[in-house]
């Protein structure tokens, strides 16, 4: 279990603080995530509390209005929904956006300390390729969305504060989760063992090893000496996890020692619904 509950209200303090600062022109300056702005994304933040409060503590039926067969149905369908709600909140004033940001996150997290943490989740880490999570899983990705969409802003921005060893240690702890189902359909064979390093305090070491055919994440080293070793940027790293940048346009600033091939699915790793 990665905690992570605690990390919500530090983090969102952090943006409220950020946001109320920073010049009014600010606000339209774009960001990595699309074609997305400043207020585009502080936008879609506040989208993520008030469907949350809805569901969990008002218990609002939000189903969606179209069938979901797969994974790309549920993407489409979350990217329409998404943008449907930025683009009604260019109405609004980021005065208003940001007065709505501090009224709602309480209520927000209020409603994730009441779920049990090992009951099932309302919904899975689909990215992870889990068709049903836990509460705890669940709670961790909400956290690494918080944080991703905080640090798209702070990045725009050219702002630091969040690329942190409290913050994003628990982000990378939660999107490595994703690794063994990346290398699924990977046939190496048995013992096989790649090792990721996320450069700097805030990052890490993970290995990846193969066990009677399945692929097991590990927070120390295994037994095995490492098919492969990659090493990326703690800055660059979150940008190819949420699919800001694509590793074949930063290759250069990534170090791999061994296997390239077998780096291709840490690599190209998408940890957010895209």
């Amino acid at each position: 279990m990665i905690e992570t509950l605690s990390l919500f209200r530090p983090l969102n303090q952090k943006l409220i603080d950020l946001l109320k600062v920073i010049p009014k022109a600010d606000w339209s300056k774009k960001t990595v995530a699309g074609a997305w702005t400043v207020k585009d994304v502080a936008a879609h933040l506040l989208d993520g509390n008030v469907r949350a409060i809805s569901m969990y503590r008002d218990h609002a039926e939000l189903k969606p209005d179209v069938v979901i067969n797969n994974y790309s149905d549920i993407v489409q369908y979350l990217n329409r929904l998404n943008a449907d709600w930025v683009r009604a909140m260019n109405r609004v004033s980021p005065e208003q956006l940001l007065e709505q940001l501090e009224q709602t996150h309480e209520p927000y997290i209020q409603c994730l300390e009441k779920l049990n943490p090992f009951e099932n989740a309302m919904f899975s880490v689909a990215w992870a390729g889990e068709e049903v999570s836990t509460n705890w899983f669940h709670i961790a990705r909400e956290l690494t969305e918080k944080w991703h969409h905080q640090q798209q802003i702070r990045d725009a921005l050219g702002q630091q504060g969040i690329l942190t060893k409290q913050f994003y240690k628990p982000v990378l702890e939660t999107f490595m989760r994703a690794l063994p189902h990346r290398y699924k359909d990977i046939g190496s064979a048995d013992n096989t063992s790649i090792k990721i390093t996320i450069e700097s305090e805030a990052g890490g070491t993970w290995w990846l090893e193969k066990k009677a055919g399945q692929w097991i994440l590990l927070s120390q080293k295994g037994d095995q000496i490492p098919s492969v070793t990659i090493s990326i940027p703690a800055d660059l790293s979150w940008k190819i996890f949420t699919k800001a940048v694509q590793f074949e346009n930063v290759r250069s600033l990534i170090t791999i020692e061994g296997d390239e091939n077998l780096a291709l699915p840490t690599l190209k790793m998408i940890t957010v619904m895209a």
